[in-house]
């Protein structure tokens, strides 16, 4: 009914009705998502009727009326097909300011037309896949970047900018060919990194660093979803960009990482939207080279730690809590370096284990980049190393009992996605410098198996990857616990009395052969198969095992 009385008013011609009755329908289907089938017909005519009224000099008012009825009824699919024709694409592409002649973008009062048109081509874009082919031929991606870089500095557009975004992310994401054309025609790279810049007002104190400010406001929503789009569009762009060929690629890149970082010190105008943020941060992070990951902690500068020092002399010695809380805040540094942004990346870890659910999505990229980072980045690992597996003093409880962030990992370890414990045992023995002994010390041999089995190290050794070589030191505690220490689950057990001290040796003889019968009964009906290590450290049926290893005692008997 709403339907056909605003197509009978649209269809009439009169400006002013038809802003107020699109007004009304609007106002009443604003969070209509869902449409009856039955009115299929009529919402098909309403936004034909729309179209045919945007060509004609009509009030910006009514162009505004207009776009967002028009906006609420492409969500519906079904009705798109006979509406998305070259001609109303290009009717949207002229009231969104894209079309190349359009140099002119002064007037405020056009931006709410700007704003709906993005919305309109975001939903159509979106739910029909002629409207895809068509922005493909109308150039749609090179007429947005051209869009952005008018108004990439201008911070009262900030509303224009993110639905451009926005729609250069699906874009990006429904055409394979446009990510390439972004990265390397376009040059999207640099641009959308300086719309993130102009969105967290970065200031520039080196190459690669920025001037941080603690005590500052945080991002306002605005601000906010703008650097959510952009860093999703960046995420399409570099999704491929796995080794980095040029030097130019080189420094793109770290300036790309630079501004990350910063995005990751900063916070926005509320917990969820700062963790959203982070997240897509994170994500992008995951595309960098991981060369250009060192820009993600940088030297103290002389300032900095003649300030940290200062601090801590002019502190009388009855002031404990004070020193607590400056060695507190400076627990961000290590080695001399600033490590604010991989104590955020951390933290950012320890929450998403804590949320308990959607591991796979929440969970594996921040894992996988600190992974990464630690692998290729030494000072990186020492920290996380000496975060997340401090030196073990109380080994009474299994290594998976506890709230620490050792405890958590050490949990995952045995997950039963597949994809989520790899991960987690993956950066644990990146930690240990892929040291089996090491990592068994932190873990136990039951949490550590899958890992070992899957790299062939259940025999001990060490992983393929070159780390340096200085030792860890074991505490006092756990040099005099060790020697009880339970390897299968990791902690410390109380001696056990063995029982079969008091055992005659006929009855060890004739439990020993009850164990062989039953192991040969289930061997017999296949419902154990007996394995052994090879010489490489694999698992293999037992049978081979010993025929290998009677191979290489024959070749050694032969070569003396």
């Amino acid at each position: 009914m709403d339907e056909e009385r605003a197509l009978c008013i649209v269809r009439a011609g009169e400006a002013g009705a038809i802003e107020r009755v699109l007004r009304d329908y609007s106002d009443k289907h604003r969070s209509t998502f869902k449409f009856e089938s039955t009115d299929e017909d009529k919402r098909k005519k309403l936004c034909e009727g729309i179209f045919k009224v945007l060509v004609k000099d009509v009030p910006t008012t009514c162009q505004v009326s207009c776009l967002e009825v028009l906006r609420i009824l492409s969500r519906d699919k079904k009705i798109l097909v006979p509406v998305t024709t070259k001609e109303n694409m290009q009717i949207l592409l002229r009231l969104a300011k894209l079309n190349e002649s359009d140099d002119s973008l002064e007037k405020v009062s056009e931006f709410p037309v700007i704003v709906e048109s993005l919305k309109c081509l975001c939903n159509i874009v979106f739910n029909s896949q002629m409207a895809q082919q068509l922005s493909l031929e109308l150039n749609l991606a090179a007429k947005l970047c051209n869009l952005l870089r008018k108004y990439k500095d201008q911070k009262f557009s900030n509303d224009i900018k993110c639905s451009d975004l926005r729609l250069l992310f699906l874009l990006s994401l429904l055409h394979t060919d446009i990510r390439s054309q972004l990265r390397y025609e376009l040059q999207g790279l640099p641009l959308l990194t300086q719309i993130l810049e102009s969105a967290f007002s970065i200031k520039w104190t080196d190459e690669y660093e920025s001037a941080i400010d603690h005590n500052g406001p945080p991002l306002s929503p605005q601000e906010t979803d703008c650097a959510i789009e952009a860093l999703k569009a960046l995420f399409n762009v570099t999704v491929d960009s796995w080794k980095v060929h040029k030097e130019s690629d080189s420094h793109q890149f770290r300036v790309m990482a630079a501004v990350l970082r910063h995005c990751l010190l900063i916070v926005g105008p509320t917990e969820d939207k700062t963790e959203e943020l982070h997240s897509n941060a994170v994500n992008l992070l995951s595309n960098v080279p991981v060369s250009c990951l060192d820009v993600l902690i940088c030297p103290l500068t002389h300032e900095e730690t003649a300030q940290e020092a200062t601090t801590l002399d002019e502190l009388p010695s009855d002031k404990a809590a004070e020193k607590e809380t400056v060695l507190k805040n400076s627990a961000v540094v290590y080695n001399g370096m600033n490590m604010e942004a991989i104590h955020v990346l951390l933290s950012f870890m320890e929450k998403r284990i804590d949320k308990g659910s959607s591991y796979r999505e929440g969970l594996t990229p921040v894992l996988s980049l600190l992974t990464e980072c630690s692998r290729a980045h030494r000072n990186i690992r020492k920290f996380l190393k000496d975060k997340v597996l401090p030196p073990l003093r109380d080994v009474t409880n299994r290594p998976e009992v506890g709230s620490t962030v050792r405890n958590k990992l050490v949990r995952l370890m045995t997950h039963v996605d597949l994809g989520v414990k790899q991960i987690a045992a993956e950066f644990l023995f990146v930690l240990c410098k892929e040291r089996v002994d090491s990592l068994l010390k932190y873990t136990g041999y039951g949490n550590a198996a899958g890992l070992l089995a899957a790299r062939g190290l259940l025999a001990g050794g060490r992983g393929d990857n070159w780390y340096s070589e200085d030792e860890d030191t074991d505490t006092e505690e756990y040099k005099n616990a060790k020697p009880n220490i339970n390897l299968i689950t990791g902690h410390l057990e109380e001696p056990m009395p063995n029982p079969i001290d008091e055992m005659t040796e006929e009855q060890k003889e004739y439990e020993a052969m009850k164990l062989v019968n039953m192991l040969d009964k289930l061997s017999r009906e296949e419902l154990l198969k007996p394995m052994g290590l090879k010489p490489d450290g694999t698992i293999t049926p037992l049978e081979e095992a010993l025929h290998q290893y009677s191979v290489i005692e024959e070749t050694s008997s032969d070569t003396d």
